[in-house]
């Protein structure tokens, strides 16, 4: 299976950002992928909240949605939009990000929302909010491809490990973690907690990320760590796309995840136990 992993410095502007993904995924198809993969808000990354009130769309009316359907359905290629900022459904006032699976026909295959919410205090000048502007989701989500079934998170979903254990168990040979990771703790635990989800469920492990200062016409600019990576099931990275924006292929060899679990079959060795008290 040939992946590409989009690694984007998206702005607050969601039709540029869409006529730069677009470019990105005609390269990914020329390069030869057979499924390219884009990080989190990859149409609008904002912490104005006015400004994404103004500019983001619900899923039925969303052109930048729209748009990669369409490319998707022109290139023949399955695309992993790895979370999209979008109005909600009423009653909910606060917005969801939500991860999409585009199949070849521009098909909407599966469609996630991110769970758990980021709410921190990284630094005294780096917090975040999250769950004040976002609906969290409530469903784990498993989507099948012609070569691998997908197991779908965004983000801070990467800290909870019980998350990617049950999709492994469900049947995710792949685990999708597009993200928009803090600079302030990307260093540190990005790659480990990368490495630790593959290394647990023996699954490959590809995350999108966004990258560098993120240009905003309104509002304090964002800063995201990069570092798109591939993991393989023993838990090696396959490839770190460092800090710059681009297109980075890569060929991944499943019949690796079920030789990982055949060496260390944790997945079937739970046991059930008393306390904690």
């Amino acid at each position: 299976m040939r992946v590409a992993l989009l690694q984007t410095c998206s702005s607050d502007d969601p039709s540029a950002n869409l006529a730069m993904v677009q470019g990105m995924l005609r390269d990914a198809s020329g390069q030869g992928a057979q499924m390219a993969l884009m990080p989190e808000v990859v149409n609008c990354v904002s912490m104005d909240r006015a400004h994404q009130a103004d500019v983001l769309r619900s899923e039925g009316e969303d052109p930048f949605l729209a748009g990669v359907q369409a490319e998707a359905r022109a290139l023949g290629l399955w695309v992993l939009i790895g979370s999209l900022a979008q109005r909600a459904e009423p009653p909910e006032t606060r917005f969801v990000n939500r991860s999409f699976v585009i199949d070849d026909q521009g098909h909407i295959a599966a469609r996630y929302d991110k769970m758990h919410m980021f709410d921190v205090q990284v630094t005294e000048t780096e917090t975040y909010r999250e769950s004040s502007g976002y609906a969290p989701g409530a469903r784990a989500v498993l989507a099948q491809t012609p070569w691998a079934m997908l197991g779908l998170s965004v983000c801070y979903d990467i800290r909870f490990a019980y998350l990617y254990r049950a999709l492994a168990k469900a049947g995710a040979d792949i685990l999708t973690v597009p993200a928009a990771f803090s600079p302030g703790t990307g260093p540190a635990h990005w790659q480990p907690l990368l490495q630790a989800r593959a290394i647990e469920t023996g699954c490959f492990v590809l995350a999108p990320a966004q990258t560098g200062t993120h240009a905003a016409r309104s509002g304090r600019a964002r800063s995201t760590h990069g570092h798109s990576m591939i993991v393989s099931p023993w838990g090696e990275v396959l490839l770190d796309a460092g800090t710059s924006p681009g297109v980075f292929v890569a060929d991944l060899d499943l019949n690796q995840v079920q030789e990982a679990r055949r060496k260390v079959p944790s997945l079937t060795h739970d046991r059930v136990f008393e306390g904690p008290e």
